[in-house]
């Protein structure tokens, strides 16, 4: 199977990697080719400019969160229809869940996919130099097929001239292109990362910017050259991979309406974990919990994602019509799952950084505080504590926090927490989120192509829900 490919990488975070990869796909789509973009790891916003950039659904390929076939399918699946794939890695080349392997590393996804990697340097007050720290790369895992290299923050034409000769004399590996230093480049950000493109504004015109900017100093016919000479994947992946994912009760197709908040506020999901709720069943139709005033027609379940629900609290908390009408559904026994910002939504209040405090939807018996420092970041693995709307008590599951807000249950509530957390990075248990009934919110972010039945389950509470609800219409008539 040919599949043109490449991976653009970093020596570290912050070296440059969304703004030139999105500038690259950007030029690449302007020049006709279909692109289809991948994230690796479990980043939500950085995807969203490689999706304005390419006018394609960027996916994020985690090798933590799913397994490695999993991976390659979600690869491979999307990868078979476009012309070029272009891969933006994470943190650094050889970053991952661990210090002494690479598993959900850049180098890892790369590996898995037999991929070239771009390496983009900071050059920042070096020169000759910058062929030792690449000549380390190089050696340090000889089975990464580092193709090229990009040179970030060039600040002459000098400099760029010391740069790529002691890069490809030292390094015998060609330069596929520089940027120089460009405060404008730069695109906006927060305390979660980069503004997410759902925000609108500038951000369209910037991103149509970058393609040109690139152009001026990346190569795109050498890039394209380096993805075409991408070695074959072999052709059964594609099928060994689907029979792994329709285990289990795949054939139950249910056709549940699942109301799925999409808007400024609420805008992270895993495209292919959407994917596997269709598959499974799953009519999936957005509202705006910011600009609707009621939840839509006849649904049998609500989904509430991740976001910045704190950066629109103000005109969360106005919108009080569709807040009672989602705590009326769930009180009636609608399924609800959330996660992240949509357990903040649902929660009684934000308080927020200033220590303001916004009424929300009152689902979640406790208030959700801003903090200005991390309250939870990077891999989890997460073990129900009760029966919920995706899994039985005692399953095991992987998933991903990233959040500056804690939770702080009611007083005398009995606040029932869904999930005992065991974080990757420190291994110390945690309690985590609200299962009660139909209610189910963390801040874990889960992924339903890591675990096609957590999709199944919340279908089949669905689809209990609307059988009741159509029993209640026809006993009514």
């Amino acid at each position: 199977m040919k599949i043109p490919r490449f991976m653009i990488a970093g020596t570290h975070s912050g070296v440059g990697k969304t703004t030139i990869t999105t500038g690259i796909m950007a030029a690449l789509a302007s020049a006709g080719f279909k692109v289809q973009p991948y994230k690796v790891g479990p980043d939500y916003i950085d995807p969203t400019y490689h999706t304005m950039a390419t006018g394609n659904k960027s996916r994020n390929l985690d090798t933590w969160i799913l397994d490695n076939e999993t991976v390659k399918k979600v690869f491979v699946k999307s990868a078979s229809k476009a012309d070029i794939a272009v891969i933006e890695g994470v943190m650094g080349v050889f970053d991952g869940s661990s210090g002494t392997v690479d598993q959900g590393s850049s180098a890892h996804m790369a590996k898995l996919i037999d991929c070239p990697v771009i390496l983009i340097v900071d050059t920042s007050s070096m020169a000759r130099s910058a062929a030792a720290l690449v000549s380390g790369f190089l050696n340090f895992d000889p089975d990464l097929k580092i193709a090229g290299v990009i040179l970030n923050k060039i600040g002459s034409e000098r400099h760029l001239k010391l740069v790529t000769e002691a890069i490809e004399t030292y390094c015998n590996i060609p330069v596929v292109g520089y940027v120089k230093k460009n405060a404008a480049l730069e695109l906006p950000s927060r305390h979660l990362g980069l503004v997410p493109t759902v925000e609108g504004g500038e951000l369209p015109r910037m991103v149509n910017s970058l393609a040109g900017e690139i152009s001026k100093g990346i190569d795109i016919n050498k890039l394209t050259n380096l993805a075409m000479a991408a070695p074959e994947l072999p052709d059964d992946i594609l099928d060994t991979c689907d029979k792994d994912l329709v285990s289990g009760i795949d054939q139950c197709k249910t056709n549940v309406r699942i109301g799925i908040a999409l808007d400024e506020a609420f805008s992270f999901y895993y495209y292919d974990g959407l994917e596997v709720l269709e598959e499974k069943g799953a009519e999936l139709v957005p509202f705006s919990p910011l600009h609707d005033q009621a939840l839509p027609e006849n649904l049998d379940g609500l989904y509430i994602g991740g976001g910045f629900p704190e950066i629109f609290i103000k005109e969360l908390s106005w919108n009080m019509p569709l807040m009672r009408e989602i705590k009326l559904a769930g009180a009636q026994g609608m399924p609800v799952f959330a996660e992240c910002g949509g357990l903040m939504y649902l929660s009684r209040e934000i308080v927020d950084f200033d220590g303001k405090r916004y009424q929300m939807t009152g689902l979640v018996p406790g208030a959700c505080i801003m903090e200005n420092k991390l309250i939870g970041m990077g891999y989890v693995e997460a073990e129900s504590l009760s029966d919920n709307v995706i899994a039985p008590k005692g399953k095991k599951t992987r998933g991903h926090e990233f959040h500056y807000s804690r939770i702080e249950p009611t007083e005398n509530s009995n606040f029932k927490h869904a999930f005992r957390l065991v974080r990757s990075r420190y291994q110390q248990p945690i309690l985590d989120g609200y299962a009660n009934g139909c209610i189910l919110a963390s801040y874990v972010h889960l992924h339903f192509a890591s675990d096609p039945e957590l999709a199944e389950r919340l279908i089949q509470h669905c689809n209990n829900f609307k059988k009741n609800r159509l029993r209640k219409c026809i006993d009514e008539n």
